[in-house]
């Protein structure tokens, strides 16, 4: 076999000497941005959810060997806090949760500012000449990266009435808040071909809806979605990376991410 070793490694350095297009990122000259607020117990759910984020002590203390031990169980629905929608979550038979394909999570990233629209109407959406006048600005929108949407509404959790409207247990029928339009997800995902979409309100449909249509267009393209993100203004228009690993559910439409973006210091 020895005599094949060096037609192998000269293989191996053939692949690692042809240029691939990357983000290089240097983290002594980057700072790294938590998009994700904790879990406690003002988590703001949807209001329909059963259950809310529990968290129980199983251990807390020394023990007889004379070192300190802490353990906990937690228990909560998957979409809640900041978390990540599966494609599956509105489409049938599409992606759930652990298939999701890594370069989908980690990301280049566009953060499209729309935080006085929303502010003048918290039922405002993400129009297609929002989009286009983004673009005008920064330039297209590139295949495969994500698209956040900053509404600043994260400022208002915990606030459950204040975030979404409404906080009558059990009903939905009536949150008002902002995030995409049906037009500019459409653009986002057919045209630009996007590989992740996120808001930091609790939907990347907004409030009033009644039938979730972003959510059937993005999980329909096997694009899943980050909802409940927070520190938005702390990102660039673009020039940053995303980094969105929720928990690897096996068969899940989605789950609690810890998701954070890297940005080149000025």
């Amino acid at each position: 076999m020895h005599r094949y070793a060096h037609l192998v490694v000269g293989f191996l350095i053939g692949i690692l000497s042809v240029p691939i297009q990357a983000q290089v990122v240097d983290l002594a000259k980057s700072d790294i941005i938590d998009l994700s607020h904790a879990y406690n117990a003002d988590t703001i759910f949807w209001p329909t959810s059963p259950i809310k984020f529990e968290h129980k002590e199983l251990a807390y203390g020394d023990t007889p060997g004379g070192y300190f031990y802490s353990s906990y169980s937690f228990a909560m629905p998957e979409h809640g806090g900041t978390h990540l929608d599966a494609p599956i979550h509105f489409s049938r038979g599409k992606n759930t949760a652990e298939i999701i394909p890594l370069n989908q999570l980690i990301t280049s990233v566009y953060v499209i500012n729309i935080g006085s629209k929303a502010a003048a109407n918290r039922d405002y959406r993400l129009t297609l000449a929002d989009v286009k006048s983004f673009e005008a600005e920064h330039g297209d929108i590139k295949a495969g990266s994500s698209v956040l949407l900053r509404t600043d509404w994260s400022e208002r959790w915990p606030d459950t009435k204040n975030y979404l409207g409404d906080d009558t247990p059990g009903d939905a029928s009536k949150l008002r808040f902002p995030s995409f339009g049906v037009e500019a997800i459409e653009y986002l995902v057919n045209i630009r071909k996007v590989g992740l979409v996120g808001v930091d309100t609790a939907s990347i449909d907004y409030g009033k809806t009644t039938e979730f249509k972003v959510h059937q267009i993005v999980g329909g393209a096997n694009i899943p979605a980050l909802e409940n993100l927070t520190n938005l203004k702390q990102l660039p228009p673009t020039g940053a990376l995303l980094i969105a690993l929720p928990i690897k559910i096996e068969g899940g439409s989605g789950g609690p991410a810890r998701v954070v973006s890297i940005v080149p210091k000025k």
